[in-house]
């Protein structure tokens, strides 16, 4: 069995903001560590052998975080990126709900169906993280992995683990900051033990607005 451990980066300058961070390097607010130390605590019921993260910022700084208390390294991975978001880079929810609506309301209410302008379609993004998972999954068979990512890529992963169309990403949640996704392994075979968890945070846990 291989056990692979999601976590989503911890609260981002990006978040507080309620901007569109895609591949913008945003860093942790005080709060966003705050979670990811709370993460690494959490996690520390769990032998991990090996870490991978976003090379983003935010997401390789929350990793960095639980690598640490587990004595290991985190290895930068490109594939594990938040949606290259285009037009949207940086720019705030509201704004982009205001100038680009139809798209946006896309994005809100068919997720599956997106492609921010100018940026990466949701399907695309699937196909880029499910293939840097199998990689990193078959390199390290029968071991604990960490991965830290974004919220996107583990929306759209959860339609693969649960055998859903992409076009059924619409009826999933979206996983709060520094929360926990842990899948088993059998061969290819994924077993979903929790999405999200998040009970360990307390006062602590912050997630993305409704207009998301």
């Amino acid at each position: 069995m291989t056990r692979m451990i999601f976590v989503r980066h911890g609260e981002s300058e990006a978040n507080l903001r309620h901007a569109f961070a895609g591949w913008t390097n945003a860093h942790l607010t005080e709060k966003g560590h705050e979670q990811a130390q709370k993460t690494a605590e959490y996690l520390k019921r769990y032998h991990i052998d090996v870490a991978y993260a976003s090379d983003l910022r935010r997401a390789y700084d929350t990793a960095k975080h639980i690598a640490d208390a587990q004595g290991i390294e985190v290895k930068p991975e490109e594939g594990l990126r938040e949606i290259f978001a285009g037009d949207w880079e940086n720019r705030l929810f509201d704004e982009i709900a205001t100038q680009d609506a139809e798209a946006w309301q896309v994005w809100r209410q068919d997720i599956g169906r997106a492609q921010p302008a100018g940026g990466e379609s949701t399907a695309a993004l699937q196909a880029r993280v499910a293939e840097t998972v199998d990689r990193i999954r078959r390199a390290h068979e029968g071991k604990t992995i960490l991965i830290g990512t974004h919220a996107t890529p583990i929306r759209v992963m959860e339609c693969l683990w649960r055998g859903l169309p992409l076009a059924e990403a619409k009826t999933i949640n979206w996983v709060p900051n520094a929360s926990v996704t842990v899948i088993e392994y059998e061969g290819d075979t994924p077993r979903i033990v929790c999405i999200g968890e998040y009970s360990y945070m307390g006062d602590l846990i912050t997630g993305l607005p409704r207009n998301v």
